[in-house]
């Protein structure tokens, strides 16, 4: 009887594993493997659809539009992924000391993370509207005048207002979880560093860094897939222009499927799936190959 309990508990994990793969099949394999089918026809949303095997992807890749999103959705990631965790990091390690009142500036910092993105990119909006935004008030007030423009009018500053907002956005975010990685080290670590000669940039680089890692790898890899999906700001910001100069594969997508491009805007969207899954798959790689040398 006791052997039988024994070999029961040892496999109880499986079980305990069923409701958990049941889910991901519900909600990730079963709308996956519904998405290939779609966009492997010509389907509109309406009308029965007929099998066009790669069509849509060959399409997709003629379409000098669409390879234009996929450029901006890369540049809006390599700006904002980098800063958010570079700006998210200092906070941590400035926010981690005995400073007083830091709890006050941790929650100001994180607050417009909670906050609908959608509402605060038109909260930005009206904030940069030229001559008649706060923006534009305070400039003038100060005798600055001339420096407001349309940031969001122009093409070759609007992407970067897009990447500013969404960093401070979501900067708190980022900053929370590595405020909880850094407060997870032990100070023995920092005193044993001490002991051995080592200054604050060592204990930065030897120490901080390294333990860090399942932080880093959180940030990283939450920072690629926001960027690389990134839709509400650009909506209430810039809606995709001047013209289609701040389209992001997200907003293509969406606006294939209102255009009664159901199939089409299905295959861009396992596109955009591939596109995010490279990086961060690289990246967990790397990041593996990095543990395992420390």
């Amino acid at each position: 009887m006791r052997v039988w309990i024994n070999k029961l508990n040892a496999r109880l994990h499986h079980f305990m594993a069923v409701p958990a793969i049941l889910l991901f099949g519900l909600f990730f394999l079963y709308p996956l493997t519904q998405g290939v089918g779609i966009a492997l026809t010509d389907s509109n949303g309406i009308t029965t659809p007929n099998f066009v095997g790669l069509q849509n992807f060959i399409d997709f890749f003629k379409d000098d539009r669409a390879r234009n999103d996929v450029l901006i959705t890369i540049y809006f990631a390599l700006g904002s992924a980098p800063l958010l965790n570079l700006f998210g990091l200092m906070y941590a390690l400035f926010l981690d000391r005995k400073l007083a009142g830091r709890g006050f500036v941790r929650a100001v910092v994180y607050l417009p993370a909670v906050i609908s993105p959608l509402i605060m990119g038109y909260i930005w909006y009206f904030i940069l509207q030229p001559e008649r935004g706060y923006l534009a008030h305070v400039l003038e007030g100060l005798g600055l005048g001339f420096l407001d423009v349309n940031w969001l009018g122009e093409s070759s500053s609007a992407l970067i207002v897009l990447v500013v907002v969404n960093v401070w956005q979501y900067v708190g975010m980022t900053m929370i979880i590595y405020l909880a990685g850094l407060q997870g080290i032990s100070a023995d670590f920092y005193e044993a560093a001490r002991i051995d000669g080592a200054g604050k940039w060592a204990s930065l680089r030897y120490v901080t860094l390294p333990l860090l890692y399942p932080s880093i790898k959180i940030n990283v890899v939450t920072n690629i897939i926001g960027s690389l999906s990134v839709f509400e700001i650009i909506v209430a910001l810039t809606d995709g222009g001047p013209g289609y100069a701040t389209e992001s594969l997200s907003i293509y997508i969406l606006r294939m499927l209102y255009g009664s491009f159901t199939g089409y805007s299905t295959a861009v969207a396992l596109i955009l799936f591939v596109i995010i899954l490279i990086p961060v798959v690289l990246f967990l790689r790397i990041t593996r190959k990095s543990e395992y040398e420390l």
